[in-house]
């Protein structure tokens, strides 16, 4: 059977008698008989090739693939009645909000981030990461409700977008306690010569780095490249080299006492964005999060 062959009339009226359990009180509900509410699933059960009900006494009780059609039928009328609700202003019982996150966000920020509607047995989150570009586009589409960013993005004229300047916060360098205990660089002029993991070139932070470094004449030894934040805090926290990333990202080592900040610079900073579309729908679970000013359009 095609999809274009299944009737979804038929479909939704055996969602309601499947949930309530009984014609009489599904046929009061529909405005119709009983009579010609179990024709038409009877229709659907010819159609499908499959019984979805057997009859105990006055009760309905569902087979094994009426269990399976049911499941499927909770998502589609579910996720129908979730878009009426979006696009009428409201967003009564599940609250679903889909979030993209560039790869080399930090998973603490992000945790962070969202930690006001965790509580919120209303709410229901997807989460995803990738590369910028491809975040965007699914914004554009609507298969996400905000991109979040350590990059602003640009103005364009074809790709109109709401850029959010969410926060800014302290980059540091950091080194395990057992070897830096009570020792302190200055960033970057005594970083010479010395092992160090950094974030990649796709890192917006690479790039202040390497610029104050450049200014100075200074080169660390390289060790490794990550773009992935939960990546390098694993080898912050136990390759005994010295590390460059937000403080937020080994925030759990700080506080145990495994790392330590060597040292800072003032001019590197970890700028977080939240991206959407200037034409969203309301969704309260996303505006909870968001700040209450409106950006610029970019």
């Amino acid at each position: 059977m095609n999809l274009h062959q299944l009737n979804f009339h038929h479909l939704f009226y055996f969602w309601q008698v499947a949930k309530l359990g009984q014609l009489t009180q599904a046929a009061q509900q529909l405005h119709t008989s009983q009579s010609a509410l179990s024709a038409q699933i009877r229709q659907l059960e010819l159609r499908l090739g499959e019984d979805l009900f057997l009859r105990e006494g006055r009760r309905l009780v569902l087979t094994d693939t009426g269990h399976l059609v049911l499941s499927y039928c909770d998502n589609i009328f579910g996720l129908g009645q979730e878009m009426l609700g979006r696009l009428e202003g409201r967003t009564a019982g599940i609250l679903r909000l889909r979030i993209g996150s560039v790869a080399t966000l930090s998973r603490n920020y992000l945790e962070n981030w969202i930690r006001p509607i965790l509580a919120d047995p209303s709410v229901v989150l997807t989460l995803e990461s990738g590369l910028l570009d491809g975040l965007l586009e699914r914004l554009l589409q609507h298969q996400l409700d905000v991109v979040l960013a350590n990059e602003a993005v640009p103005a364009d004229a074809a790709r109109r977008l709401h850029c959010w300047h969410l926060a800014s916060q302290p980059v540091s360098v950091v080194g395990p306690k057992r070897i830096w205990d009570g020792q302190t660089l200055r960033v970057p002029t005594q970083l010479q010569g010395l092992d160090i993991v950094l974030p990649s070139h796709r890192h917006a932070l690479r790039g202040q780095f390497d610029a104050i470094c450049a200014a100075e004449g200074v080169t660390p030894r390289v060790r490794a490249e990550v773009d992935d934040m939960a990546m390098l805090r694993l080898i912050a926290r136990d390759s005994g080299w010295l590390a460059l990333l937000p403080d937020v990202v080994v925030q759990d080592e700080l506080q145990a006492g495994h790392l330590q900040v060597v040292g800072q610079a003032p001019e590197l900073k970890e700028r977080f964005f939240a991206i959407t579309t200037p034409h969203r729908h309301q969704n309260d679970g996303l505006e909870q999060l968001l700040p209450r000013r409106l950006p610029q359009p970019s």
